[in-house]
């Protein structure tokens, strides 16, 4: 049986195999890197609807950003 953590880990790892495919389907129906990350950031924003307000939002994701960008800054930058 598996753990909470192990349990709320695996929810992420669904949630993102989602994301990535959406993604895929994003690219498909815009080449425009700019539509994808403001349909992505209108999304964000849609899931937090209700939230006290769209700061609270925007420190929520800047919150997120500062756990990614580590990550992702010791990949090598794959194609597109």
């Amino acid at each position: 049986m598996a753990t909470p953590n192990e349990e709320n880990f695996n929810d992420y790892k669904r949630a993102e195999k989602k994301a990535l495919e959406l993604l895929a389907e994003m690219k498909a129906v815009s080449p425009k890197k700019v539509d994808i990350e403001l349909a992505l950031m209108v999304a964000i924003f849609e899931l937090h609807k209700g939230t006290p307000s769209a700061s609270s939002v925007a420190m929520i994701v800047q919150g997120h950003l500062k756990q990614l960008v580590p990550y992702y800054a010791t990949k090598q930058p794959a194609g597109n």
